[in-house]
Parts: structure tokens; sequence; C-alpha cells
């Protein structure tokens, strides 16, 4: 556990990311370097204290941990059968999961890859994991979620990505543009509004909507939405991405 005064942290900050403020770097949020606030704050900071700690204490850090402190063997679609024994399964995925005959094992499935892993193992997956890389497939947003559903990439360079898009009523996307990309919305459940270099439009279900390259656009949610999102261009990226105050209609 940390404590510090709030002047240190922001001017700490400062010295690490400099900013202009708050909204300055939460639009520079997802641009930031990957570190924890252990590697790029307390392990170089000169005047420190410890408060010594008496009590129980789990690090839930690994996986294994996460099975130890888990109400439940399982969490979502899972089936596993009477020869399972100590076996925890995770699924975060719309298909079923089915678990035979694991003995000490952690299965976990997600947008963004599936563990299988003997328990004790499983603390080592750090390294393998950075070898895979690669963009986040599901994210949790302030305003709902976020989760890649395809991405293709053609001979020419050209690639497409295929997204879901389920926003919480009264919440909005960021107003924003990108140059190397166009993107087509669909409306597939609830209702809302669109506003494209600066013009509103209401969408329901069964609307599409068109934004090309360089064109300044949101969503906006009256009620829980949902949006497939198709981007097409030479560079989808997050680097490819501006964003703007929101216009005041």
């Amino acid at each position: 556990m940390f404590a510090f005064k709030l002047g240190y942290l922001i001017a700490k900050g400062q010295e690490l990311i400099p900013n202009s403020g708050y909204d300055d770097l939460f639009s520079r949020y997802e641009t930031l370097p990957k570190i924890s606030f252990d590697y790029a704050v307390v392990e170089k900071e000169s005047s420190i204290q410890a408060v010594r700690y008496k009590g129980d204490w789990k690090d839930v850090g690994s996986w294994n941990m996460i099975s130890e402190v888990m109400a439940d063997r399982t969490m979502g679609n899972v089936i596993t059968d009477e020869e399972c024994e100590n076996t925890n399964v995770v699924n975060e995925l719309d298909i079923p999961l089915l678990v035979l005959g694991a003995k000490n094992m952690i299965v976990a499935a997600s947008a963004d890859g599936i563990l299988v892993s003997d328990k004790i193992r499983s603390a080592h997956m750090k390294p393998y994991v950075e070898k895979i890389g690669g963009a986040v497939h599901y994210a949790e947003k302030s305003w709902g979620t976020y989760r890649v559903v395809d991405f293709l990439k053609s001979d020419s360079g050209t690639g497409s990505m295929t997204v879901r898009l389920d926003l919480k009523a009264g919440k909005a996307l960021k107003y924003q543009s990108h140059e190397l990309r166009d993107v087509i919305w669909t409306v597939i459940g609830g209702e809302g509004r669109t506003i494209v270099d600066g013009m509103e439009q209401t969408v329901k279900i069964g609307d599409t909507v068109s934004i090309a390259a360089g064109c300044k656009h949101t969503l906006i949610a009256d009620t829980d939405l949902s949006v497939i999102e198709v981007q097409v261009g030479d560079e989808i990226s997050k680097s490819d991405k501006r964003t703007y105050p929101m216009p005041e209609l």
C-alpha cells in the first residue's frame, strides 16, 4: 500500500509525463508507456519509509492466487466433468467452454486469448505473454465496452477491423478523427445520435453512418446503444487518432 501527499504525485506525474492538466493526460492515456507504479516511481525514490504490516496477506497477482480467492470453481459458460480436480475455469466468451479430466489447472478464455496452464506454472506466464503482444481485443471503457470481432489485412496493405461497441445510456465516445481510415457504423440495438463534422443525426436499429477519413465524429447513446463499427484503411492503430472538445449544438 502506498501513501503520499497529492502534491508529490502531481509533481512526479509532470516529471515523468509532462502535461497541461488532467484533460490533457486523459486524452493521451492510451498512448502512455505501460509501466507499473512500482517500477516507474517507487523503485527510483530516494526518500521513502516503510511501515510493517501485521496480518494475513495474499498477493493476488497470479492466476494461482486468484483461484484461491474465487468463490466458485468456474465463471461464465463452463462445463466440467467429474474427473476435474483443483481446476479453475474462467470463460468471458459468448461460446461454451468444455473442460474434461483437468487436474491442478487454470483455464481462462477471453477475447484477448486463451490460457491453459498448470496452476504453479501460471506464475511464469509474463515473458510468454509479452512475446504475443498485439492490440487489446476487449476493453471496458467509461462509456461501455469495446470488443474486436474481426481483423483482416489484404496483400495490398489495406486493412479492416470490425468492432462491437456497447455504450451505456447517456454516455458518448470522444469527438475524434482518423486520417488514414474510414469508419462505418451500423446500429444493432438502442437509439442515439451521431455528430459528424458538427452535424447531428439521430440513429436507431438498422441505420448506417459512413465517416470518411479526416472527418470529426462521435456517437452519443440516448438509450443503451449497440453498434458494429468497421474501420477500413492503410493503417489501423491508436496513433491514427486525434481528439477534440465536444461540439456545442
